[in-house]
């Protein structure tokens, strides 16, 4: 399976911004043609999708980050980006990048970064 490394997550005041990479770790053909989303997960909650990018770059987010969460892609470097703007305290988990419809089928899932956002 395919893996990827997330990183830029840290400790951020309310109203705050963030930018959260997701690039595949070594070498992987066909970046293009994955479907990627963002995931998040706050403890003792399920994982949920927080943003998605299709191979089109069509995007769509659930409501709770809508306006504020901005996903994107730079195929050229295999990378997936999350811009996080007007952090809230429930933005707090630790966020994952992953298949955008299938998570887990053909990416492994990493180790995550933690988004921490409280005063």
């Amino acid at each position: 399976q395919v893996q990827f490394v997330e990183s830029g997550g840290g400790l951020v005041q309310p109203g705050g911004s963030l930018r959260l990479s997701c690039a595949a770790s070594g070498s992987i053909s066909g970046f293009s043609r994955y479907h990627m989303g963002w995931y998040r997960q706050a403890p003792g909650k399920q994982r949920e999708l927080v943003a998605r990018i299709t191979t089109y770059g069509s995007t769509s987010y659930p409501e709770s980050v809508k306006g504020r969460f901005t996903i994107s892609r730079d195929n050229t470097k295999n990378t997936v980006y999350l811009q996080m703007n007007s952090l809230k305290p429930e933005d707090t988990a630790v966020y994952y990048c992953n298949d955008g419809f299938s998570p887990g089928t053909f990416i492994s899932w990493g180790q995550g970064t933690q988004v921490t956002v409280s005063s």
